[in-house]
């Protein structure tokens, strides 16, 4: 059972928002989630809102073998510097 860290979009139309999941990597985008992540607002431009992500279960996740998409992977990297800064 292969894993992803993806995204998965429930947001309206014209109005996108995302949840970070935990997938199946042949499952469809919108399906199934092993578990919620955290979420992502793309339209939401003020500082430090767009991503809120729990990075203690994203190291946990890619420790047992789960692999983030590119995307995933630079929504990771965005939350990290977030934390940082506000550390």
């Amino acid at each position: 059972m292969a894993l992803k860290i993806r995204l998965t979009r429930v947001g309206a139309v014209h109005k996108p928002y995302y949840r970070v999941v935990v997938a199946e990597a042949r499952s469809r985008r919108d399906g199934a989630a092993v578990e919620v992540l955290g979420q992502y607002q793309p339209t939401n431009k003020a500082a430090g809102t767009q991503v809120k992500l729990d990075l203690a279960r994203v190291d946990y996740w890619v420790a047992n073998g789960a692999t983030p998409t590119e995307t995933a992977n630079a929504i990771i990297k965005r939350a990290r510097k977030a934390a940082v800064a506000t550390a």
